[in-house]
C-alpha cells in the first residue's frame, strides 16, 4: 500500500512533506471555485472507498490509488481531494497517519498533478488509461524513494514494492480508458 504509517519517516523528512503540501494546497485551493466543490466530493469519496479493500500481497499489500482518474477529473482540485482522502482515511481506518500525511499526499497528488497536465495534452480515453497507470508508478516510485531516503533498509522491500502495484497499474489503466470513454460519450463536461 501506499500510505506510510506514524514512526517510519525521519522528522526532517515528514516535516518537509508537510511544508511542500501546504504550499501545493495553498495553490491549488486558490484555483478550486464554489461550483467544483459537488464534483470535488463526490470524486474523492470515490478515491477514498477504493483504497479500502486492501489485496495482501507478501509483506505489503495494494488496493486501488485511483490517483491519476482522480487527476483528469479535478484537475487541480485533485490535490487538495487527494488530501482530504487520505486524512480521512488516517483518522478514521489508521490507514498512513498523521505525522506522514503531508508525504503520503504527495507521494498521491504529484501524480494526479502529472496525470492531468499529460491528459490535457491528447484527451482520449487511451491517454487516459496510459497515464492512469503512469500515476500509479509514480505514487510507488515517489513512496519508495521517501522510504529509502528515511532509512537505507527499505532499499530491498522498493522492488517487492513496486513489483506488487504491477497489476494495480493494469487494473486501473483499464478502469479508467472505460470511464473516460464512457464520460466523454454522455457527459464530456465532466472531464477539466
Amino acid at each position: 500500500m501506499v500510505h506510510i504509517s506514524d514512526g517510519v519517516l525521519s522528522p526532517e523528512i515528514w516535516i518537509t512533506g508537510y511544508v511542500a503540501t501546504a504550499i501545493i494546497l495553498f495553490f491549488t485551493l486558490r484555483r478550486m471555485n464554489v461550483e467544483d466543490v459537488p464534483r470535488v466530493s463526490i470524486v474523492t469519496s470515490a478515491f477514498f472507498v477504493a483504497s479500502l479493500i486492501h489485496v495482501p500481497i507478501g509483506p505489503t499489500s495494494t488496493h486501488l490509488i485511483l490517483n491519476g482518474l482522480v487527476g483528469i477529473l479535478l484537475g487541480y482540485s485533485s490535490y487538495p481531494a487527494i488530501f482530504i482522502g487520505l486524512l480521512l482515511q488516517a483518522l478514521l481506518f489508521q490507514h498512513g497517519g498523521i505525522t506522514t500525511l503531508g508525504i503520503n499526499t504527495l507521494d498521491m497528488g504529484l501524480p494526479a498533478l502529472i496525470s492531468y497536465q499529460i491528459f490535457r495534452l491528447k484527451s482520449n480515453p487511451v491517454t487516459a488509461g496510459l497515464v492512469c497507470g503512469l500515476a500509479v508508478f509514480l505514487a510507488v516510485l515517489f513512496t519508495s524513494s521517501v522510504l529509502i531516503l528515511s532509512c537505507e533498509e527499505f532499499y530491498e522491500f522498493a522492488g517487492v514494492f513496486f513489483v506488487a502495484h504491477v497489476p494495480i497499474a493494469i487494473v486501473e489503466a483499464i478502469i479508467s480508458t472505460f470511464v473516460v470513454a464512457m464520460i466523454m460519450r454522455v457527459k464530456r463536461e465532466v472531464i477539466t
